[in-house]
This record gives C-alpha cells, sequence and structure tokens, in this order.
C-alpha cells in the first residue's frame, strides 16, 4: 500500500491561515536542517525530507497552487508539477526566488547545493521528445444535449510542431549546438544561501544544446500555434462539472513530442421540467385535487418516452412513485437512473359558477371518514383547548 502523503501545512510546521512570511520563515528553518550535506550520516532519509520541505513550499508559496491545494488538496496538485511530478528542478528553482526574496549567506557554511545525483535528479533536461501540455475548453449544453448527448465541434486553439521545421526549432541548414552559457551541462553554478548552489541553465534551460540558426516561421521554438475544429462526441447523462479527456487534441511537446489532450469541462443548464439528483431524475407534477381523491391515468415524459403512472384512489398529496430505469442514462462509472414523479395537488384556479356549486355541495357531504388527518388534528386541538381553559381556571 503507498504511504499517505502528508498534509503541506503539516509538513512545514504552520497553521492553514499562516502568511507568507510564516511560510517563508518555516520552510527555510526545514531547508537548513535537512539539506543533505548537514546529514552525512543520515543522507537519504534528509533528502526526502528536504524534497518533501520544498514541495510543500512550492505550492503554499503560490497563491494560485494554495487555493487549489485548500480546496481539493492533494487530488489537486497532480497537474501543478507536470507529468513527472515534483523533481530536483523544481527545487532548482524555488530556492533560486528564494535567495532573490532577500535571503543572505548568515551561516557562511560552504556545502555543495548540486542535485546532480540527488534524489536521481540531473542537472541536463532530457533533450528528448516530451509530451506537451493539456489544454482545457468549457462546452456549454442544454438539459436536454447533456441527457441525451450530441456531436460537438469544437474550434481548438493549441500549439502544433512548426511546418517549415518539422518541430525542430532550426533553420534548413543549421543544427543544434553546445550551450557557452553551461558549456554543454545544462546547470550553472553560483553562490547562494546554501553555499554552492547549482541551478537550470538560463539560456538553454536545461538542454545544453540551443538552435545554432532559429527557424524563421516559430523562432525556434518548433512550435506555433494552430487552430483546428475537433469533432467531440459528448455522451449522453453527463453532469454539470463533468470533464472527460479528447487524446492527442492538446499542445504538441518539445523536440517533437506528442501532444497533450483537451480536457473538455461540461457546463450543463437547468431544466423548466425536471430536477437532478446524481443519476435520478424527479419530476414534481401538478395534479388535480379529484385525481388524488378517485384515482386514474396520469401520463408523464421520460427520457424514454412517454410512460402512464397508475394513480390509486385517496392517494395522499406529495406522494413519490418511481419508475425505475427512466432516469439519467449510463455514464462512465455511473449507471442507469431512476425516474422519481411527485404528485403535488394543485389548487383549482378560475372556477365556474357549476363548478363552484358541486364542489360547494361536495364540501357538505364531506364527514370526518373522509379526511382522518384532519379529523385526527381537530380532535388534538380540543384537547389543547381545554387544558388551556382549565390552566386559566386555577
Amino acid at each position: 500500500m503507498a504511504e499517505r502523503k502528508r498534509d503541506y501545512y503539516e509538513v512545514l510546521g504552520v497553521a492553514r491561515d499562516a502568511d507568507a512570511d510564516t511560510i517563508k520563515k518555516a520552510y527555510r528553518k526545514l531547508a537548513m536542517k535537512w539539506h543533505p550535506d548537514h546529514n552525512p550520516d543520515n543522507k537519504e532519509e534528509a533528502e526526502a525530507k528536504f524534497k518533501e520541505a520544498s514541495e510543500a513550499y512550492a505550492v503554499l508559496s503560490d497563491p494560485q497552487k494554495r487555493q487549489t491545494y485548500d480546496r481539493f488538496g492533494h487530488e489537486g496538485m497532480k497537474n501543478a508539477f507536470g507529468a513527472g511530478g515534483f523533481d530536483m528542478s523544481d527545487i532548482n528553482d524555488i530556492l533560486k526566488q528564494f535567495f532573490e526574496g532577500g535571503f543572505s549567506d548568515a551561516g557562511g557554511g560552504g556545502f555543495s547545493f548540486n542535485f546532480g545525483g540527488f534524489g536521481g535528479g540531473r542537472g541536463r533536461r532530457d533533450s528528448g521528445p516530451q509530451r506537451g501540455e493539456d489544454t482545457e475548453q468549457v462546452v456549454r449544453l442544454t438539459f436536454e444535449e447533456a441527457l441525451f448527448g450530441k456531436m460537438e465541434h469544437l474550434r481548438v486553439h493549441a500549439a502544433v510542431a512548426c511546418p517549415d521545421c518539422g518541430g525542430s526549432g532550426t533553420a534548413k541548414g543549421s543544427k543544434r549546438v553546445p550551450c557557452k552559457q553551461c558549456n554543454g551541462t545544462g546547470a550553472v553554478r553560483s553562490r547562494g544561501f546554501f553555499g554552492l548552489m547549482q541551478q537550470t541553465c538560463p539560456v538553454c534551460h536545461g538542454e545544453g544544446t540551443v538552435v545554432e540558426k532559429p527557424c524563421a516561421k516559430c523562432g525556434g521554438d518548433g512550435l506555433v500555434a494552430s487552430d483546428e475544429t475537433v469533432d467531440v462526441r459528448i455522451p449522453a447523462g453527463v453532469a454539470h462539472g463533468m470533464a472527460f479527456p479528447v487524446a492527442g487534441k492538446g499542445n504538441a511537446g518539445p523536440n517533437n513530442g506528442p501532444r497533450g489532450d483537451l480536457i473538455v469541462h461540461c457546463s450543463v443548464a437547468e431544466s423548466d421540467l425536471f430536477e437532478r439528483d446524481g443519476q435520478d431524475l424527479i419530476l414534481r407534477r401538478s395534479v388535480s385535487p379529484t385525481l388524488l381523491a378517485l384515482g386514474g391515468d396520469l401520463r408523464v415524459e421520460t427520457p424514454n418516452g412517454t410512460a402512464t403512472l397508475k394513480v390509486r384512489p385517496g392517494t395522499p398529496n406529495g406522494t413519490m412513485q418511481r419508475l425505475r430505469g427512466q432516469g439519467v442514462p449510463a455514464v462512465g462509472r455511473f449507471p442507469q437512473g431512476d425516474l422519481i414523479v411527485v404528485l403535488v395537488a394543485e389548487t383549482p384556479q378560475g372556477l365556474t359558477g357549476e363548478q363552484s356549486k358541486l364542489l360547494e355541495k361536495l364540501r357538505h357531504a364531506e364527514t370526518d371518514r373522509n379526511f382522518p388527518e384532519r379529523a385526527a388534528q381537530d380532535k388534538a386541538s380540543d384537547a389543547f383547548k381545554a387544558a388551556r381553559e382549565q390552566h386559566k381556571n386555577k
């Protein structure tokens, strides 16, 4: 069983409402404590603790990441550091910002900050093809479109491989050459708070090579912006807030890397007829009091067609009847839902003179036998009145 990932606030030892300065001070203390060069006899544990603290600081020091983490926890951070998760290059970037924030080498301890073999990291970035980032798009649907599904034609804006250079970023007849800034290592060293610190090269971005003569169309990036129409099948039964991927329709990756996915988010309008509760549909059906009293057939609409409900004589107002398998269609791991019909008596309006006379005649013919709940309430009211009068006479 995988080890439970610790809460970031717990890792840094700060309260959930801690301000930025408190978070920074907590991280500084832990970074000093767990730096591997300070723990030569326990380097493996120190590396793990150092990385854990740095990952927590990376999230909690960034207002947007912190807000996402506070709402969704670790689940919301799955895409925060890219496909490979949090690694040593992220720590280099964190520490660079950390030092620029005004910290000095107060301790004077000259220990190396080289991640070349730290936790499997490396100074030089993999220059091979890398998967592109996912893109996101919201699709607005009517209630009926979400219920029955539809084919949506989306206009997608994404980065694709440059057609002129084939994604290499180099002009025709040119090539990539070693970076002069880092001598092809992909990393540069500088003196910082922890002593000698190794950082990703700002010129080649860790690749160790640069384009000798950039492609005129893409400027050496190997990628250009593109608009395309993508046919997306919206499955029947999607709910508001659901999201699903369309494979290979996101941004293309560096160095001719494969495209990421297009993440489609569904925004579903409400219905004038139904309420949705998970996979069930709720229909509040107004009916006449006489139908509830005398019983009869009631026609209702369902996603699968018109159905007929049998209403028994004497059915109470608010009675619910369930039609199995007549709700939201099955989607993903969610099964077919039901349709729940709630019978709501509606008081008749605009009565004619003849209708009023008939109702008046009915009212005079009513007995307690016809309304047992009303009769029980009248009896309780009489008992309360007697108790009240008795209390007054004391």
